[in-house]
């Protein structure tokens, strides 16, 4: 059974880093910039489970050019809060192969779950990889990959919302908040 005082508790202890208007404005100039440069390509789109099933959900309609849609499940993370090896749960479909894919996620970290991604589109033929992601954040280190496509840009803290989740909980908020002291 859920500990449902547990998720109050994670909502109580945190701040809000975005506002619901503030994400719905970051979704809908993702989706313009993707539009802009991918409307002739014909795309496979490739949400990541679970985080990026809100993300993919806003953004889908507004992109307003023909693409083909799947999903794939990589995860570092699980129930933690820092992240492990790569594990795939769903792996990419067979059509990846010569054609341009936008993989869209929840929230690049550390990059190396996007990076791994980005090697097994290339090792099954993928013509061109690209990257959007809701979340990015900002760390002094140097990252694996970079995204093509960011719809908010944040300080190094643990965030939940908006596809994004808190050991379990709060996938379903409509903004993103932080960990407080984290």
């Amino acid at each position: 059974m859920p500990d449902v005082q547990r998720a109050w508790d994670f909502l109580e202890h945190s701040d809000r880093i975005a506002s619901a208007e503030e994400v719905q404005a970051a979704v809908r100039r993702v989706a313009a910039q993707i539009e802009s440069r991918l409307a002739a390509a014909y795309p496979l789109v490739l949400a990541v489970m679970g985080g990026a099933v809100v993300f993919a959900g806003q953004i889908l309609p507004q992109l307003r050019f023909p693409l083909d849609f799947d999903y794939i499940h990589a995860s570092r993370y699980g129930a933690e809060t820092r992240g492990a090896r790569v594990e795939w749960r769903v792996t990419p479909p067979e059509s990846v192969k010569g054609r341009t894919v936008l993989v869209l996620d929840d929230i690049l970290d550390g990059g190396e779950t996007m990076a791994a991604i980005r090697e097994r589109m290339r090792a099954l033929g993928a013509r061109e990889f690209y990257c959007a992601v809701l979340v990015e954040k900002v760390l002094q280190r140097e990252k694996p990959i970079a995204p093509d496509f960011v719809g908010l840009s944040i300080a190094d803290r643990f965030v939940f919302g908006y596809g994004m989740d808190a050991k379990g909980y709060w996938r379903n908020l409509p903004e993103i908040r932080a960990m407080k002291g984290a």
